[in-house]
């Protein structure tokens, strides 16, 4: 018969901190990331001390104590500045853009993130402009231009291939958050347009 493992450390406020501390040094994230990286840690644990064979209700209540504590600590990292919920969402309001994604398509991400309406919309302001303003409109054309080279369609169709059946093609921009006007101007554009817009946004 196998000996049970060595129950592992209990984790306190302290050991949370330092593994708070860890996760920012390597990444970017929010409120809500923070907690759920945490209680992740303390889920573990507690995984790992039920197969060393401790009690389930020590595990249970070690851990309900310590979700407090969790809050403490991501406020206190938000008090510091290194988790700031509104530059994580410029930030990445911009990046992901760049990627192809639609202002609709970031919206959604920054939500699965945990980022509040308020702070989604005047990080998107403040990245990518105005819903309305031009800026906003060219960021959200030049989107589009990305999904579409990814994709190979419209002017970066490749010449073998044959014509493109449109309200498919339309559906692929619907189905990532692009307008149908937004769609139409890219599958009218010419391909070097097309190439260069999204240079000269990615280059902002």
């Amino acid at each position: 018969m196998e000996d049970s493992p060595a129950p592992p450390p209990i984790p306190d406020a302290a050991s949370l901190r330092d593994a708070a501390l860890a996760h920012l040094a390597r990444f970017a994230t929010t409120e809500q990331g923070l907690r759920q990286v945490l209680g992740r840690r303390l889920r573990r644990w507690g995984a790992r001390a039920s197969h060393a064979g401790l009690p389930d209700e020590d595990i249970e209540s070690t851990i309900a104590a310590l979700r407090p504590a969790i809050d403490g600590i991501v406020a206190s990292m938000t008090d510091l500045g290194a988790v700031d919920d509104a530059g994580y969402a410029r930030n990445r309001a911009l990046s992901l853009t760049r990627t192809g994604r639609s202002r609709r398509a970031v919206e959604a991400h920054l939500a699965n993130k945990g980022v509040d309406q308020d702070t989604t919309r005047e990080a998107l302001n403040d990245s990518l402009g105005e819903r309305s303003d031009s800026s906003a409109q060219e960021a959200e054309l030049a989107a589009a231009l990305v999904l579409a080279r990814k994709r190979r369609l419209g002017p970066f169709q490749r010449p073998d291939r044959e014509e493109e059946d449109p309200l498919k093609t339309l559906g692929v921009f619907a189905r990532n958050g692009f307008s149908r006007d937004v769609a139409q101007r890219v599958l009218d554009m010419d391909p070097d347009e097309a190439e260069d817009r999204i240079i000269a946004f990615r280059s902002l």
